[in-house]
């Protein structure tokens, strides 16, 4: 088990791609403490996933409160001894717009979220991983930071791309202490909020699903959108001691869509 006897936090913990990596740190032997904002949503994956409870706990968080971000923490910690990993999930990836339709209030609501939400829950975690000789933040990249998307998305993916500067700052200021920072960069995930986009697009269009699908793919030479496990599974490398002495990498999980 690649994780086992580890505690690992995953902050946004919702339909799609958090609850899995949730599910695919638990699967591989980790504690797993739950974070996102809505508590009833989260106590309810976290009942999903172990009925029993005995190697999760679900800490309702808001990213952008640093007071909630210390409190995960401790929570993880006090609970099962020790934070290892932190996979940040947690994202407001719903600003849409280009430079002409985009507000200052957009880009401030999307930093706040994407880069200093981030920043605070590392921040938080920093302590308890050093009290444990080391350990693993796991951040979530966008293919949009690199390359626009079909619907502009300015906002998020310059909010992206601010993460990815971090990461390389905070990989030279916690190396020292053990403590390693990576970056998994989905393409589009085959889950719930991607299934229903292609429902939904198929309709509009009047065509099958399968012709929004393979349009999706065509730049795509596996030919097959990754799911959220997939990117979960990355994730989880990350998390592992199979990763110990790699830090400051990107990986993309997008089928071949784009190189780099």
């Amino acid at each position: 088990m690649l994780v086992e006897s580890k505690t690992v936090v995953v902050c946004g913990v919702g339909a799609g791609l958090g609850r899995e990596v949730a599910e695919a740190a638990l699967r591989d032997g980790a504690n797993v403490v739950l974070a996102a904002r809505r508590a009833e949503a989260l106590a309810q994956h976290a009942k999903e996933i172990d009925p029993d409870g005995e190697r999760t706990l679900a800490v309702p968080t808001d990213v952008t409160d640093d007071d909630q971000c210390r409190a995960l923490m401790s929570a993880a910690s006090d609970r099962f001894g020790s934070v290892d990993a932190v996979v940040q999930v947690a994202a407001l990836d719903a600003v849409f717009g280009n430079l002409e339709s985009t507000s200052a209030e957009d880009y401030a609501r999307t930093v706040a979220v994407n880069v200093a939400g981030a920043m605070q829950i590392a921040r938080a975690a920093v302590p308890f991983m050093k009290q444990a000789g080391g350990g693993s933040i796991v951040l979530v990249g966008s293919q949009s930071m690199w390359y626009p998307p079909m619907a502009p998305q300015i906002a998020y993916a310059s909010s992206k791309g601010g993460l990815l500067s971090a990461m390389y700052h905070m990989v030279h200021e916690l190396g020292p202490s053990k403590i390693r920072v990576n970056m998994v960069i989905p393409t589009w995930m085959w889950g719930p909020p991607v299934e229903a986009f292609v429902r939904m697009e198929a309709e509009r269009r009047g065509v099958s699903q399968e012709e929004v699908i393979a349009g999706i793919t065509q730049n795509m030479p596996l030919g097959e959108i990754p799911k959220d496990d997939d990117v979960a599974n990355a994730c989880i490398f990350f998390c592992s001691d199979y990763s110990r002495m790699v830090t400051g990498e990107t990986l993309l999980v997008n089928a071949g869509e784009i190189l780099r």
